[in-house]
């Protein structure tokens, strides 16, 4: 019996994909993220990053939390700052998804929505110029430490756990890049021939959740040498892909998710042999007010 929806997140599925790779000696697991209680890898974080602050005493219930995002950290950070109590108020682009504004007021945060046109970097400076110049503490998910350390923590040791220890390449699309940052720490502590595959967009697609940072936005987190190769997607890539996982492996999930899947895929069919990981990092359900799945 589970003492708190806290106890809930992490030790999500690894499902292996029966229709999409049908391929004699190369397996494809799927590690299904949208099992957290908020729906998404981000909850991962989102709870390292205020029970660490938290713990240092760094925030209290007084504290008003601010930060950008695009979408799944914020929904994650309005669920757990409820749960402790605290006041966050959370940035975001105006053409976000209706799913996700309505479901961090559901949770209980302020949301603030800035230009579509300027993007997650208009409302990451937008958090950075309201913290200058009144009382707030931003977490800052894109050089937070805690970010990529809940995923040494819990991402890299399930997946090497539920693979008996047989995992030979990691694929994760990078937006902050905490989840591939933490896991590929772990894994290669565990076994340096791993590889670790990130997925960025093509320049001219727009994926929601996958980036590639302008050098000023570059998350200072993330750490080349823990990425042995990184494949670009398309937007097409990415939505045919993301149909594909709800049609033919019975996993709904978002775009990003299917632009990883896209790039594994890729991947095994390069292979001779491998079991392969690719995150599926939230469900599709917030998706629906977008043309993703028409």
């Amino acid at each position: 019996m589970n003492q708190s929806i806290l106890d809930l997140v992490g030790n999500t599925p690894l499902v292996k994909s029966n229709r999409i790779l049908q391929k004699d000696g190369v397996e494809l697991y799927f590690k299904l993220e949208g099992q957290n209680p908020g729906g998404s890898v981000k909850d991962r974080a989102a709870y390292n990053m205020i029970k660490s602050a938290l713990d240092r005493g760094e925030i209290s219930k007084e504290t008003k939390l601010i930060e950008a995002t695009s979408g799944n950290t914020g929904i994650a950070l309005a669920m757990i700052a409820g749960i402790f109590g605290l006041n966050i108020e959370l940035i975001m682009p105006e053409n976000s998804t209706v799913e996700r504004v309505q479901t961090m007021r559901a949770y209980g945060a302020k949301v603030i929505l800035t230009s579509a046109e300027d993007g997650i970097e208009g409302s990451r400076d937008y958090a950075e110029e309201k913290m200058r110049t009144g009382d707030y503490f931003m977490l800052n998910q894109f050089g937070n430490d805690d970010n990529w350390k809940a995923h040494l923590k819990t991402t890299g040791p399930e997946i090497w756990r539920d693979t008996k220890h047989k995992i030979t390449h990691f694929v994760s699309s990078m937006g902050t890049t905490g989840t591939i940052m933490g896991t590929s720490t772990y894994l290669k502590e565990k076994n340096q021939d791993i590889q670790i595959v990130g997925v960025q967009p093509t320049d001219d697609s727009r994926i929601p959740g996958i980036r590639k940072w302008p050098k000023a936005y570059l998350p200072s987190i993330f750490d080349p040498g823990k990425v042995d190769r990184i494949l670009e997607v398309s937007e097409k890539e990415a939505v045919d892909m993301s149909r594909r996982l709800a049609e033919e492996e019975g996993i709904f999930a978002g775009m990003s998710s299917g632009g990883a899947a896209a790039a594994a895929l890729r991947l095994c069919n390069e292979l001779e042999s491998g079991l392969v990981v690719s995150i599926v990092c939230d469900r599709g359900d917030r998706y629906l007010s977008s043309d993703l799945f028409e």
